[in-house]
């Protein structure tokens, strides 16, 4: 089982994470509501975990630019 992280705005991956098992806590998991979990969390047939997050490029553009909340990809 891998944890692979990809930000949602420009669709790069940030790292994955190889661990045979890891819990939700130490990740954070148990902190999202179950509107954001369906969000941000997906499951493949293989066992691995696809987290969608925000990359340090994206965020600091969004922080530079904030109308740019309201597009759901970013080129950089």
């Amino acid at each position: 089982m891998a944890i692979h992280y990809h930000c949602h705005h420009c669709g790069t991956k940030i790292g994955s994470i190889d661990k045979a098992s890891i819990h939700s806590e130490s990740l954070g998991l148990h902190k999202l509501t179950d509107q954001e979990r369906l969000e941000m969390v997906a499951y493949d047939s293989s066992g691995d975990i696809h987290i969608t997050a925000i990359c340090e490029d994206c965020q600091e553009a969004l922080e530079r630019n904030p109308e740019y909340h309201q597009y759901d990809f970013l080129i950089h």
